[in-house]
C-alpha cells in the first residue's frame, strides 16, 4: 500500500478514516471499474460515492470481486456515500441509504453523508426542471428532523458515521445545537482557489474533521458551468513550487491542504 494511504484521520467516536480518498464522481461505468481496480491496487482503501453520480452498482461489483477473492477485507475498506438531494428528509434517510447498500453490495457504510442541504422532489428518474432548465427545489429542509433520521440510521448499524456535505457553518450550527450524535465529518470544495478556511476552522474547533473534495481542481466541471475554470495543476505559482522541490504540481496542490 502506498505510505500516503496509511495516514488516518480519527473521528471523536472513535473511527478512523484514511486521509487520501479516491473519488468517482462524472466516472461512467467502464471507466469507474478500470479506474477503481487500479486505485484499490494502487492502496486506495477510502472510497467515496454518491447515489447522484449513477455508478453504485458497477463500484459494488468491484468490491464485492475483491471481497470474495480475497484480496481485501471489508474492514479494510472505508467506503462513503450519501443521502440525495431527493432523499433529505428524515423519513426517506434509511430507505435511500438500503438503496445505495444494495448497489455496494455491502451491510454497511463506513460514513453516510447529508450531499446537500436543499431538497428535491422525489422521483424516479432525473430531477424535475422548470420551463427555464433549473432543477426544482423545495421551499423547506428541516435540518433538524433530517439529522435525526441520520442519527437513527447510525444506532440501526448501517452507516458508522455519519456527517454532512456542501453545508455551510449556520447549517452546521444548527445541527450541532439540537443532535445527539455529533457530525463527525464535512466534505466541502477546497483548494487553493477555495480555501474556505474559517469554515475548516470552525468545523475543528467543532471536533468535525473535513474532507476536501476535487482538491487538485475540477476542470470536468466546466461543461456543468458552460464556462471555463482555472487549471490547478498548471498554475505557474505551484509548478515553479513543484519543480524546486522535486515534486509533482499534484502533490504540492494536496501538501497545501
Amino acid at each position: 500500500m502506498a505510505a500516503a494511504c496509511k495516514i488516518d484521520l480519527t473521528f471523536e467516536n472513535g473511527h478512523k478514516m484514511p486521509a487520501l480518498g479516491f473519488g468517482t464522481w462524472r466516472a461512467p461505468d467502464e471507466e469507474v471499474e478500470k479506474a477503481l481496480n487500479q486505485a484499490l491496487e494502487a492502496g486506495y482503501r477510502h472510497i467515496d460515492c454518491a447515489p447522484v453520480y449513477l455508478n453504485e452498482p458497477t463500484i459494488g461489483r468491484v468490491l464485492r470481486q475483491w471481497i470474495d477473492s480475497g484480496r481485501v477485507t471489508r474492514e479494510e475498506l472505508f467506503i462513503v456515500t450519501k443521502l440525495p438531494p431527493h432523499g433529505t428528509r428524515a423519513a426517506t434517510v434509511e430507505k435511500f441509504l438500503k438503496r445505495s447498500l444494495t448497489d455496494l453490495q455491502l451491510d454497511y457504510v463506513d460514513l453516510y453523508l447529508v450531499h446537500v442541504p436543499f431538497t428535491v422532489p422525489e422521483v424516479d428518474g432525473p430531477f424535475l426542471t422548470d420551463d427555464n432548465g433549473e432543477i426544482v427545489l423545495e421551499t423547506t429542509t428541516d435540518h433538524v428532523s433530517l439529522w435525526k433520521g441520520m442519527e437513527a440510521i447510525a444506532d440501526a448499524g448501517l452507516a458508522r458515521s455519519i456527517g454532512l456535505s456542501n453545508f455551510n457553518q449556520r447549517q452546521i450550527q444548527r445541527v450541532l445545537d439540537n443532535c445527539r450524535i455529533k457530525p463527525a465529518n464535512l466534505q466541502i470544495e477546497n483548494h487553493i482557489y477555495l480555501q474556505q478556511t474559517g469554515l475548516v476552522k470552525f468545523c475543528k474547533a467543532n471536533g468535525i474533521t473535513v474532507t476536501a473534495y476535487s482538491p487538485l481542481g475540477s476542470k470536468g466541471i466546466e461543461k456543468l458551468l458552460n464556462r471555463e475554470v482555472p487549471d490547478l495543476l498548471d498554475n505557474p505559482v505551484v509548478k515553479e513550487i513543484a519543480q524546486r522541490q522535486d515534486r509533482t504540481p499534484a502533490q504540492i496542490l494536496l501538501r497545501h491542504l
